[in-house]
């Protein structure tokens, strides 16, 4: 192949990506752009299909632009995408039948709740490594089965297909031609066996889905198709694609037992490679597939945490203390040190270890001197904190010590100086920010990359990885005791369930 250029695609919860990268994976151009977020009811969090797609394609073709590109000067196109996110589309027209239920979305709440009080929970988890919770799509598949006119006449028709956001990406990108999904998208769905890869009869039995409307499972690395000519002038390869949190995990190239990556994005999500071993949680853990390549599947303990980034976003957006997200590191420094101020941003729930979809955000340790430094300084604690319940939980299943664990860190929080020192104080471990902070498309990247040939294997991507900076603890442990304490009180007051 003449090119070693690779195309990632990152569509993400708040915008579309795509990212060029060369053969020394580092990025040489890029291009983003957001859309529309839907919110139709208190809870509810929803997207335009068309929009994910009509963004997808606008930055990649702003990317060849920028390079004066063509399809032939692209040797692979590598997806990386928001999990859990639910779609459905008719399989002749490719008009979707609904909006696109986001990973974010509690509707399905209730459901779920009598799915436990059924019984139905260890069933759930022993096959999926999941539990029941509306962030995964399997009760978002049932909702629009049951509540859209006409769907469930239609999908038992065999009209109608399901798609988490790669799959619908791919679908429209090859003309339709392509119905498939990888195994770490997969294993998100609630639907799919993750010790005997396929999905799973019995599960799709009690949400009651048709097994017509699911996508053929596949490697991480493989031939997902090849894109239509009308997009790019010429077809280019698809070879690449996994959830972003397992791009990012391979990104980082935690590719051994015992190493942990944690995003910050929208959320923020921990993994930590188990290699063969699926782990099964005792601390309300996920376990997960964060790869599977040649065949051969490597699992993780996954934390997820649903409001990260977000909380900034709340505080530029909804109470108008800073003007752009960068600001918040910045506007924390000023903050009075001796004020214990505690944010728990359960806008969308409570995720690991608490799985409360019911809880709700709160705010304690108010006094009349709080201000907007406090509160920013606070939103940013917050993800510490939930990072430190994160890797207390993980460490206990792992039976590992966390202060021997180098975390890896990527995402747009990872930037914040201030924020990384917290954490690493926090979590009483070293936190290493890498100098290439997108890993997420860099994982597809590779991905696609050494499926075409024009990448190396796994060793040889390990050693691409290093460290632009670590971040050291450095606080003194009675006042580490005392801050975490004042959170687990926090969150405690916070909880529903």
């Amino acid at each position: 192949m003449d090119s070693n250029y690779i195309l990632a695609i990152d569509q993400g919860t708040t915008s579309s990506r795509a990212i060029l990268f060369d053969d020394k994976h580092l990025p040489v151009a890029s291009a983003q752009e957001e859309f529309v977020q839907h919110f139709p009811r208190s809870g509810w969090v929803e997207h335009d299909p068309q929009d994910l797609m009509q963004t997808t394609l606008s930055c990649c073709r702003a990317v060849l632009d920028k390079m004066n590109f063509s399809a032939i000067d692209i040797a692979a196109i590598g997806i990386t995408n928001q999990r859990e996110t639910t779609l459905m589309w008719d399989r002749h027209s490719g008009k979707p039948v609904y909006n696109a239920i986001v990973w974010q979305d509690r509707r399905t709440a209730d459901y779920c709740d009598e799915l436990r009080e059924g019984g139905h929970e260890q069933v759930v988890t022993e096959k999926t490594g999941l539990l029941l919770d509306p962030y995964f799509s399997g009760t978002k598949i049932a909702w629009i089965l049951d509540n859209v006119d006409g769907v469930r006449t239609a999908a038992e028709k065999g009209d109608l297909l399901f798609g988490t956001v790669d799959t619908w990406l791919i679908w429209n990108l090859t003309g339709g031609k392509r119905h498939v999904t990888d195994a770490t998208n997969a294993s998100r769905t609630l639907i799919y066996n993750i010790h005997e890869g396929c999905w799973d009869d019995e599960l799709l039995s009690l949400l009651k889905i048709p097994k017509s409307v699911l996508p053929k499972v596949q490697d991480c690395a493989s031939d997902f198709g090849y894109t239509d000519v009308k997009y790019f002038g010429g077809e280019i390869a698809i070879a690449g694609v996994a959830g972003d949190q397992q791009a990012a995990t391979i990104g980082q190239a935690c590719f051994e037992p015992g190493m942990m990556k944690s995003t910050y994005g929208t959320g923020c999500f921990a993994l930590l490679n188990t290699g063969k071993q699926a782990v099964r949680s005792k601390n309300r853990m996920l376990t997960t597939i964060a790869s599977q390549l040649n065949g051969e599947v490597t699992y993780a303990l996954e934390g997820s945490i649903f409001i990260a980034g977000a909380a900034v976003q709340w505080l530029r957006d909804g109470l108008g203390l800073i003007d752009q997200a960068s600001q918040s590191g910045e506007l924390a420094k000023s903050a009075d040190l001796e004020q214990d101020v505690y944010m728990v941003p359960a806008f969308a729930g409570m995720g690991a270890p608490h799985w409360d979809p019911h809880a709700r955000g709160a705010i304690f340790g108010l006094t009349r001197a709080t201000g907007p430094a406090e509160m920013a300084k606070a939103a940013l604690e917050a993800v510490c904190y939930q990072t430190h319940d994160l890797l207390e939980a993980m460490m206990a299943d792992w039976q590992g010590n966390a202060e021997q664990t180098v975390l890896r860190v990527d995402g747009g929080m990872a930037a914040s100086d201030w924020t990384m020192q917290c954490l690493a104080d926090v979590l009483n471990a070293p936190v290493d920010r890498p100098v290439v902070q997108e890993t997420t498309a860099l994982g597809a990247a590779w991905l696609a990359g050494s499926y075409v040939g024009v990448r190396g294997d796994q060793t040889e991507f390990s050693k691409s990885w290093n460290c632009e900076k670590r971040f050291l603890p450095n606080m003194d442990p009675n006042i580490r005791d005392r801050k975490i304490a004042g959170w687990k009180d926090a969150v405690r007051r916070t909880l529903v369930n």
